[in-house]
C-alpha cells in the first residue's frame, strides 16, 4: 500500500513553549502508521497558507498545523475546497477548534488523533471572502485583540491583562446586522460569528454551535454594566451563555454587519486582529473543508464538559512534567 504523504507546519513563535522535538516526535509516531512526513518552519504571515495551497495541488494526503488559531487559519485558508485533509497539534494560548474539536492540547496526543485517520467534512466561514473556521468578531473580543497583539510575551495572563485593560475604557458601538429581509439595530458589547463553539481556553461563546450543521451562531452581547458583564465572564466558562438575559443568538447562512463609525473596523479572525473595511459580509461554507478528528467525541453539557475539559487539562500537563 502506498504510504500517504503529510506536510507538517510549524510556527515556531505560537503560544509560550518551546517546539523543540515536536517535529521528532510526529514523525516517529506517524511514520509507523504509514504516511510520509514533510516539515515546514512558517517564516512569516501568509507563509503557512502559501506552503499549504501548494501541498494541496501536489496531492498531499493531509497538512498537520503546529501552532495556534492563528497558525491553524493559515495553513487552513489554503486547504479549503481541497481533498487535502488538515490535522492540528495545537500549540497556541487558546486552542478554540481544536478544543472544540475535542482534540487533546498536548502534541503527543494530538498526533495520536491523526494516527487513527478519522476525516470528516466540516464547514467553514469568510468574511469579506477571507476565511476563518473558529469565530470573527466585532465590538469587545476585537479590541482585547488589537491590545493583546501589541503586548509583550503571549499566554493566558498576558490576555487577561488585556481583557481588564480594555474593559475600563471600553465603549460600546452601534451595529445593523441584516439577516435576509430582518435588520438588527444595536448598542452592542460585542457581535460574534461562531463557526465553532468557544474563543479558546474553554470560554464558550456558542456553546450549542456545530461545525457540521451547515449553518454560522450569531450572538449579540447587548450594552449591559459591570455585574452583567461579571455573569457573562462566569457563563462563558461553564457553558450557560444561551441562559443569559442579556445575549441574543440565532443561527444563519449569511448576514452582514455595518458599523456606525466611518472608517475600518477592529475585527478579530479566530482571534487574531485585523481591520477591514465595513459592511462585513460574512456567509458559510458548508462541508468546505476535511479535518482530522477524534474517532470518539461528546455530547457538550453546560457545566460539566467545561469541568472535565479544565480537569483534562491539568491532567496532560502534569503528564508533559513528568515525561
Amino acid at each position: 500500500m502506498a504510504r500517504k504523504k503529510l506536510l507538517v507546519i510549524i510556527n515556531p513563535k505560537s503560544g509560550t513553549e518551546s517546539k523543540a522535538g515536536v517535529a521528532e516526535r510526529i514523525s516517529r509516531k506517524l511514520s509507523k502508521e504509514g504516511f510520509d512526513l514533510t516539515t515546514h518552519i512558517t517564516t512569516g504571515p501568509g507563509d503557512a497558507t502559501r506552503v499549504a495551497a501548494k501541498a494541496a495541488a501536489d496531492g498531499f494526503y493531509g497538512v498537520i498545523a503546529c501552532g495556534g488559531d492563528g497558525t491553524v487559519n493559515e495553513v487552513a485558508a489554503g486547504l479549503c475546497n481541497t481533498q487535502t485533509a488538515l490535522g492540528i497539534i495545537p500549540l497556541g494560548s487558546g486552542n478554540g477548534l481544536a478544543r472544540h474539536l475535542e482534540i487533546p492540547i498536548d502534541d503527543r496526543a494530538a498526533t495520536r488523533v491523526i494516527a487513527r485517520n478519522k476525516i470528516i467534512p466540516c464547514d467553514y466561514c469568510s468574511v469579506n471572502d477571507r476565511p476563518f473556521f473558529c469565530t470573527f468578531g466585532v465590538g469587545f473580543d476585537a479590541v482585547v485583540s488589537h491590545d493583546f497583539a501589541n503586548r509583550h510575551g503571549r499566554g493566558l495572563i498576558n490576555y487577561l491583562k488585556s481583557v481588564i485593560d480594555v474593559f475600563i475604557k471600553y465603549t460600546p458601538e452601534e451595529y445593523r446586522i441584516h439577516i435576509g429581509e430582518k435588520t438588527i439595530s444595536e448598542k452592542a458589547f460585542l457581535v460574534v460569528c461562531c463557526n465553532a463553539s468557544q474563543y479558546g481556553n474553554n470560554a464558550y461563546i456558542a456553546p450549542g454551535a456545530s461545525i457540521t450543521d451547515g449553518l454560522m451562531d450569531l450572538t449579540i452581547v447587548h450594552d449591559t454594566n459591570l455585574l452583567q458583564n461579571i455573569r457573562l465572564g462566569a457563563d462563558l466558562i461553564t457553558g450557560l451563555l444561551y441562559k443569559n438575559n442579556n445575549i441574543d443568538t440565532l443561527r444563519t447562512r449569511e448576514l452582514t454587519i455595518s458599523c456606525a463609525k466611518n472608517g475600518p473596523a477592529a475585527i478579530h479572525i479566530d482571534g487574531e486582529p485585523v481591520s477591514m473595511q465595513p459592511p462585513l459580509h460574512v456567509r458559510i461554507h458548508p462541508a468546505g473543508i476535511r479535518i482530522f478528528v477524534p474517532t470518539r467525541t461528546t455530547r457538550f453539557v453546560p457545566i460539566i464538559t467545561p469541568l472535565w475539559c479544565h480537569t483534562r487539562d491539568i491532567i496532560l500537563a502534569i503528564g508533559r512534567f513528568f515525561s
